[in-house]
């Protein structure tokens, strides 16, 4: 359930577009689509993700006395409007592309249809939980891209904004292909699995490194991983190998399970670990790569055959480093039955209620997408399924670990050139069927100089 006030986690301009129709009594049905306008240049495919907040969200909406109790502070709202405001809930229907799913520029993601207030009311909100996880998931991807099946794990908590990003970037890595997240929260509340080592504080409050090492493996209930660079990489590696040496030498319970290197010239540290290791019969122990990575590092080190088992990336996930921010929006397509249209430059919509049509070769790989009005049938499998109708699930929640293996398999679909991690050349064909554009051109005649 959501927490006291959810409803309030919106723009100010929702409530008092509200207030106004609900003093004009409009109440007719409206459909509102969510979508990105144009892909950031970094990307060549978005991956959807964070429905399942969203629709938490869109079940649970209602304003509390403590909600109301504020804006009657604000002088802005009558009391016969915030009155009302106590029994709003969402009454409409959801349709959506399943997370995990890939998508691309001017496709619906999600459409919502429902009395125009309600709908109004979810935008800014539904924005926000839909496009940080997508913004986030689009990322890992790539980064599962450049990994080639190397171990992901999720560093990203403490350079996150803020604990809700946090914990959702890791639900988000996860699903898109991430192995394992260090934010405990997450795998409390998602079932993801946990990663963690030691910091260089553990280290540094010893007086020796060797003892530091000695004290955290012998402390652990299971083999553990330690992080050799807080003074020097070689030194501490050698310290390692002795130690998980003379640990299996008299069976000891506990052990050394893989090192870490964080900082410096990784590709040559982690070939002259793994060729130590190696050497004095380690080789069960792994190498783990972190410290300001990303895709591009991940694929320049997996390219020049780096031994590496596992890479932890951090700030460079959680924020979307190279693309923070998508141009996501909410607009209205349809009112009382009749197709809307936005006409500014740069931002017109095409107007309707759509489906996304996806065409595959014979071996299930992406073709190419067509919207069109959700009446015609060109061919292909429509991406957008209902998930809610009058205000409650269409159908249980899948579970994460379902979305990932959809997910998996939806990414192995992409065309080769989709996979690429440059700036793309060609985008991925999306066409807009003849009906949409004779609508949009016949509402631009209609209209004329009037909007």
């Amino acid at each position: 359930m959501q927490s006291v006030g959810e409803a309030l986690l919106t723009d100010l301009y929702q409530l008092t577009m509200g207030q106004a129709y609900f003093e004009l009594g409009m109440q007719d049905n409206a459909v509102f689509e969510l979508f990105v306008r144009r892909l950031p240049a970094t990307r060549r495919f978005l991956l959807a993700a964070g429905l399942e907040q969203a629709l938490e969200h869109i079940e649970d909406l209602r304003f509390t006395e403590d909600d109301i109790a504020f804006l009657a502070t604000l002088g802005r709202f009558r009391r016969d409007f915030l009155d009302y405001l106590r029994s709003v809930r969402f009454t409409g229907t959801v349709h959506a592309i399943p997370e995990g799913t890939p998508f691309f520029a001017n496709e619906p993601i999600v459409r919502v249809s429902a009395p125009i207030l309600e709908a109004q009311l979810l935008e800014s909100r539904l924005i926000n939980i839909v496009h940080f996880q997508t913004m986030i998931a689009s990322k890992a991807a790539r980064c599962v891209i450049a990994a080639r099946g190397t171990q992901l794990i999720d560093f990203g908590m403490r350079r996150a904004h803020e604990a809700d990003a946090a914990v959702f970037a890791a639900r988000a890595a996860y699903l898109a292909g991430f192995d394992a997240t260090a934010t405990v929260e997450a795998g409390r509340r998602f079932g993801i699995p946990l990663s963690g080592t030691l910091a260089h504080s553990f280290i540094e409050a010893h007086d020796h490194e060797e003892q530091a090492f000695r004290s955290f493996v012998l402390t652990s209930p299971e083999p553990t991983t330690l992080l050799i660079d807080t003074y020097d990489s070689a030194r501490g590696l050698q310290r390692v190998i002795a130690l998980a040496r003379e640990l299996a030498q008299s069976g000891s319970e506990h052990g050394v399970s893989a090192i870490r290197i964080d900082s410096g010239d990784l590709a040559a540290q982690a070939r002259t670990a793994r060729s130590a290791l190696d050497a004095h019969d380690c080789r069960n122990i792994r190498v783990v790569l972190s410290g300001s990575l990303d895709e591009q590092i991940i694929e320049g080190l997996r390219s020049s055959n780096v031994p590496v088992d596992a890479f932890g990336v951090g700030t460079a996930l959680d924020v979307s480093a190279d693309a923070p921010a998508l141009d996501m929006a909410y607009k209205l397509q349809e009112y009382a039955g009749k197709p809307r249209r936005k006409r500014s430059p740069g931002k017109a919509t095409w107007p309707g209620v759509k489906q996304v049509f996806r065409e595959r070769t014979a071996a299930g790989v992406y073709l190419c997408d067509r919207v069109a009005r959700i009446d015609e049938r060109p061919g292909g499998e429509p991406l957008l399924i209902e998930v809610m109708r009058d205000g409650r699930r269409s159908a249980p929640a899948p579970g994460l670990r379902a979305l990932r293996e959809h997910c998996r398999s939806e990414m192995r679909a992409l065309p080769p050139q989709l996979r690429e991690l440059g700036t793309a050349v060609t985008a991925y064909p999306v066409s807009i069927s003849n009906t949409l554009q004779a609508v949009a051109a016949g509402i631009d005649l209609e209209t004329g100089a009037e909007r």
